[in-house]
């Protein structure tokens, strides 16, 4: 039978002719085939987490007893969630792990511990847990004493010489020679996947797709080949790209999606520390704080497509692509054509903040519903309480003055006896003044006060709160939320 090119080089399933040992493939196998030891298997997309695995269990002769189940479907979180329950003997591959929820995980964290202690004898399921990055720490902070009980190992990139050997397999399996292999090490940079996948595209480029009935050089140009590679994933993810830089609200000045995508690109991990990486470049430090707490949550909970492609948690701050296929695309992508293509804008000024908000502490509840409104839909609101710990050991006047003189789009104060007497709203106060003129600055008149500054004849918008009033939440999203979004979105 024909050996055909897609069964040699493979992009999706299991390599049957060019599947290559990672360098710690021995020390996975043993943990794997010790009964009733909980392995854990960690890493970025694209190093082959679940192929090695599955190839150790077949090497047991075990496969046939495997059920593997992957948080990316539905139906298998049910029976994630019902296996938690029961707790069947057997072995269960748990992949996309981090995608479970919370609960989903510790209680698959306290099988993972009784299952250890028992050893042997352990009747409880063998559970070989597979998901990015950080599986083990997360694990051991659900569950402290597991770390010692676990097997948690690393999938390691491929070095040169595996990466020689994988393609070199392919190669004699189609009756092949790839010239310049040390260029396509370079480009996948040990990724197993990725090496693959460029083999493929080369023989593509060679008019190979099946094997040879004699041997036959071929020949590539790097820049071609990534070329081709990229135009043929952009079918399948520019989309994607384009429905998360532009947000879920689009306007043509809110590109802090766009910003922290084009920063992960240019990463060598597609997974990252947002935390670590606002703090590495100044560039990009506001975007990522602003939509880091909540506002990427919300990107990613409203439109599925950005979903299915993108992984955030709140909680650990990682950011991760887990398709090595969108991070391979994204890292040679024009931004230049998507910037313009997603309707951005290169404004003059940059602003870290859409909107700033001045108030006093009697009015804290309101002010603070108000962000929440702003953030859902999609603004960067500077609300002191969200910002503490970003600005701990700086001096929150330093902060106020750069804040509310310079680095918001718009100021909304709400005015009031309290504001005007207190020590903090009145220094607020004295930053935003000098802005009034520019239409930067939206009042809300939350009593008749008088204030040295603001003209009487300034529109602004009148507010009697009233906490005690019943659906004063509906009055302020429609009187005050919207309406400065409505300003906001023609600036």
């Amino acid at each position: 039978m024909t050996v055909l090119l897609e069964d040699v080089f493979v992009t999706e399933g299991i390599p049957q002719y060019t599947f290559v040992k990672p360098p710690n493939y021995n020390d996975i196998f043993l943990d794997i085939r010790k009964a009733g030891k909980p392995v854990i298997i960690e890493g970025q997309s694209g190093t082959g987490k679940t192929t090695t695995a599955k190839k150790t269990i077949e090497q047991l002769g075990i496969f046939q007893k495997l059920t593997y189940l992957t948080a990316r479907k539905s139906t298998d979180i049910e029976e994630i969630i019902k296996l938690t329950a029961t707790r069947p003997t057997g072995c269960f591959i748990i992949d996309d792990f981090h995608r479970l929820p919370e609960k989903t995980q510790t209680e698959l964290a306290d099988i993972a511990k009784l299952a250890a202690e028992e050893g042997g004898e352990s009747k409880l399921p063998k559970l070989v847990i597979i998901g990015i990055n950080q599986v083990g720490t997360n694990l051991i902070h659900l569950v402290p004493d597991i770390a010692k009980r676990c097997g948690i190992h690393r999938i390691q990139p491929g070095s040169k010489e595996i990466i020689s050997d994988l393609i070199e397999r392919g190669c004699n399996k189609l009756h092949i020679k790839i010239n310049d292999i040390e260029t396509l090490y370079a480009e996948s940079k040990g990724d197993y996947w990725l090496t693959q996948h460029l083999c493929q595209a080369v023989c593509l480029m060679n008019d190979i797709i099946e094997e040879q009935t004699q041997e036959k050089e071929i020949f590539y140009n790097i820049q071609k080949l990534r070329e081709s590679v990229v135009n043929k994933l952009e079918s399948a993810y520019y989309n994607a790209v384009k429905e998360f830089c532009r947000g879920k609200r689009f306007r043509a000045s809110n590109d802090p999606y766009y910003k922290l995508l084009k920063k992960v690109a240019s990463q060598d991990s597609s997974i990252v520390d947002l935390n670590a990486l606002a703090n590495s470049d100044e560039s990009v430090r506001g975007s990522i704080n602003n939509i880091k707490e909540k506002r990427l949550n919300i990107l990613l909970e409203t439109k599925p497509l950005t979903a299915r492609h993108f992984y955030y948690n709140s909680q650990t701050k990682y950011f991760a692509i887990e398709d090595p296929a969108l991070f391979y695309f994204i890292k040679h992508l024009n931004w230049e054509r998507l910037r313009i293509d997603c309707g951005f804008r290169n404004d003059e000024k940059e602003y870290e903040f859409d909107i700033a908000i001045s108030f006093a502490g009697e009015n804290r509840q309101l002010a603070k519903f108000i962000a929440e409104q702003f953030e859902i839909l999609d603004a960067q609101v500077f609300f002191d309480e969200h910002y503490e710990v970003n600005f701990l050991g700086k001096a929150w006047s330093e902060q106020f003055k750069r804040i509310f003189s310079n680095d918001s789009r718009l100021v909304v104060c709400l005015l009031d006896k309290y504001h005007k007497d207190k020590l903090w709203p009145t220094f607020e106060r004295e930053c935003f003044l000098p802005r009034v003129d520019e239409g930067a600055v939206i009042p809300i008149y939350l009593d008749d006060t008088k204030f040295v500054g603001i003209p009487s004849d300034i529109v602004g918008i009148t507010y009697h709160f009233d906490l005690s009033k019943q659906g004063w939440q509906d009055e302020v999203t429609n009187e005050i939320v919207f309406k400065v979004m409505e300003k906001l979105e023609k600036m």
